[in-house]
């Protein structure tokens, strides 16, 4: 210790001393790590996703977890923390990053093998729903990054002992993570009980019960749980230092009972989990698309019924002068420019748009990818968005998107044969085109349907929690069209999904906090997003 002593920054004398440490510091592009200690490729590593609410006592739970595994006893009379206390690094906690943590070097001082503790910032934060989105895209830049995190042995939800129900804050980020996986994670989903220095913490496993929080169950059918105190560097003043005692003899124990678990779990490896990331992601992105595609699709439809219905009112008229007009609502695109920037370090509101389509690929929530190659709805070098699935090339990703748009336009039999005939025909073929034409395009309605509904079943498949919070906004739109359609089946499977959410009354309180964070979001930031 006295190495590390010599290393460290002493932040406050007394007892304990409290040592600043010196990890180092890495920017893995846009990530950050943090590593103390020289990696040893003989020894063995169990990696934690720490995952709560701003206030429950995440970074305190850091430094003990660094403390344990650098085998600090009561009797050492010294802390160590990794973490800086909060108040020291209030305009940090406004970041977004998610921090990884490696500690290597200490195996056999408490623990046989090293650790790697993933931070993520506090969700539900002030900052809103669009910095909790960007929490997940930064969990899925170190899943997919090559020197990233590829497996994990335990996502913590951590959570005060306090906590007598969940609200709908606190099982909207749960609700968050639990979505992230797939279904084998949930045998890795513990409960970490911060400031247990009572039985109250019974209270925080009923509200996990009633809240139908996925996680892992022990004999009792009680969700696998550890109970940390929170005071393990608190001033050691004569009054009080029999009861932090007994608090650091507590905390331990419930260090040793998790760290036994760690041991014992078979990891989950992240590439499901880049999976459901992905295909959630592609998911919102081609329903949005689709919803403008329709949006034309029917626009087109009404021109060309604006235009069968003058035809035949004006049938006689236009046969003896071909320079009689009918007027139209004609449908055409135009570029709007949208908000677009940095903002803590990341490019948001961009959009990743098809010059050759002419469409929106990846609109909303396009936040990380600097270019259309990153972005995630591109797969093997194509576009799984677009209507031609073109090519990454084919792309941009700039301040501005596609806007379909109508213009009252006045047009002459000759205007009219030019846009709809395939080859000279008499004034019946024109009108047989028309009919023909506005067929395909329902045709091509039924085949984007189709794709979406895809989209779902694959989510269905392999999402631990395919009735999350992002998920279940699209739901009413494909219901809708669905029975528009008249696809009996599609549209049971549907509405099943649909029943099975709004009996969850768990994702109802998330889906409320979702929303109502939206909204005061929107209040905050006029005019950035159109509601």
């Amino acid at each position: 210790q006295n190495d590390i002593i010599s290393k460290s920054l002493l932040v406050r004398p007394g007892s304990p001393a409290v040592y600043q440490l010196n990890p180092k510091k890495e920017e893995i592009g846009s990530l950050r790590r943090m590593t103390l200690g020289e990696k040893d490729q003989n020894k063995t590593n169990r990696a934690i996703l720490l995952v709560g609410e701003t206030g429950t006592g995440k970074s305190t739970l850091i430094n003990t977890l660094v403390n344990y595994t650098m085998g600090v006893k009561w009797e050492d009379d010294v802390w160590f923390q990794i973490v800086k206390e909060e108040k020291k690094r209030q305009s940090e906690s406004q970041t977004s990053d998610v921090i990884v943590y490696q500690i290597f070097g200490f195996e056999g001082k408490t623990l046989p093998y090293s650790l790697t503790i993933i931070d993520t910032p506090g969700y539900g934060a002030t900052k809103g729903i669009e910095r909790d989105v960007i929490i997940s895209e930064r969990l899925l830049d170190w899943f997919r990054s090559a020197n990233g995190v590829h497996e994990i042995h335990a996502v913590g939800l951590v959570l005060k002992a306090t906590e007598n129900r969940l609200d709908d804050r606190l099982m909207y980020i749960f609700d968050s993570v639990v979505s992230l996986f797939g279904k084998d994670m949930e045998q890795n989903i513990v409960a970490l009980i911060t400031h247990s220095s009572g039985t109250t913490y019974k209270n925080a496993l009923e509200a996990l019960e009633d809240a139908n929080i996925k996680c892992a169950k022990d004999e009792n059918n009680q969700p696998v749980h550890f109970l940390f105190d929170n005071c393990q560097q608190e001033n050691r003043t004569e009054d009080m230092e029999e009861e932090f005692q007994l608090a650091f003899t507590k905390t331990s124990k419930g260090l040793k009972k998790f760290t036994d678990f760690l041991r014992e779990t078979t990891p989950q490896q992240l590439k499901t989990t880049v999976e459901v990331l992905n295909e959630r992601i592609r998911l919102t992105a081609c329903i949005q698309n689709l919803k403008e595609r329709i949006q034309l699709t029917e626009l087109k439809q009404r021109e060309i019924q604006q235009t069968q219905e003058a035809l035949k009112k004006h049938e006689e008229e236009m046969k003896n002068d071909e320079k009689f007009t009918v007027e139209v609502d004609e449908v055409y695109k135009e570029k709007q420019t949208i908000r677009a920037g940095w903002w803590l370090g990341f490019f948001y509101e961009g959009a990743t748009c098809c010059t050759v389509c002419e469409e929106n690929c990846h609109r909303t929530g396009c936040t990380i990818a600097p270019n259309p190659k990153s972005c995630e709805v591109m797969k093997d070098g194509r576009c799984t968005s677009c209507t031609r699935k073109c090519p990454v090339s084919a792309h941009v990703k700039e301040n501005w998107i596609y806007v379909t748009k109508t213009r009252k336009v006045k047009k002459t039999l000759q205007d009219v044969k030019k846009k709809y005939e395939k080859e000279k025909s008499d004034f019946e073929s024109l009108l047989k085109n028309l009919t023909k034409e506005m067929e395909e395009l329902e045709k091509g309605k039924d085949q984007m349907l189709e794709e979406t509904f895809q989209h779902v079943v694959n989510l269905e498949q392999i999402a631990l929690k395919v009735d999350s919070v992002s998920t279940h906004v699209h739901l009413d739109f494909l219901l809708a069209k669905m029975k528009e359609k008249g696809d009996t089946e599609k549209f049971q499977k549907l509405k099943a999904m649909k029943r099975r959410v709004e009996e969850d009354k768990g994702f109802i309180a998330a889906l409320q906090y979702s929303f109502s964070k939206l909204k005061s979001f929107g209040k905050t930031v006029k005019g950035a997003i159109p509601w």
